[in-house]
């Protein structure tokens, strides 16, 4: 954990003669699977922005913004003022926030296979919602599943 811990030092030394810090097949692969969910992550960050620029998923979607977007005169700090897509984009932020605190019992209760099982789920049923949604509501459910998703991977 960054920052320290508040353990004693003798603690800790029993632990390291427990694990004796071989790097094995199993944590080279778990390193990877995380290393994948972090960038996975970020390149969502990164593709939200894009989607949110382009004129056809604004003409599906966000119509007004379209418009907007069309009378606009080469000014990017309002051009996308509206607050459907402020919720398209922070709802995904959001959820993973409150399903990472949620996270925590969960995995405490039922273990962390269940919780790994479940973001993932999350995972699924929100990208399906994602590619096949028909309206906002369905985008922004979408969205929020994902975020559930990433809450409970990052925990």
């Amino acid at each position: 954990m960054a920052g320290g811990s508040f353990t004693t030092g003798a603690v800790s030394k029993e632990r390291a003669e427990q694990y004796k810090g071989r790097v094995t097949p199993y944590v080279i692969i778990a390193c990877i699977v995380a290393a994948t969910g972090g960038s996975l992550f970020g390149y969502d960050i990164g593709i939200s922005g894009g989607v949110t620029s382009m004129d056809d998923f604004l003409k599906e979607f966000f119509p007004a913004v379209y418009r907007q977007k069309l009378h606009a005169h080469e000014n990017n700090y309002c051009k996308y003022d509206n607050q459907g897509l402020a919720t398209f984009t922070s709802s995904l932020y959001i959820a993973g926030l409150i399903a990472s605190l949620m996270a925590s019992p969960v995995t405490r209760k039922y273990g962390r296979r269940a919780s790994i099982i479940g973001g993932g789920i999350s995972f699924l049923i929100g990208s399906a919602l994602n590619a096949s949604a028909m309206n906002l509501t369905m985008l922004i459910l979408g969205r929020v599943m994902l975020g559930v998703g990433i809450g409970f991977g990052n925990q």
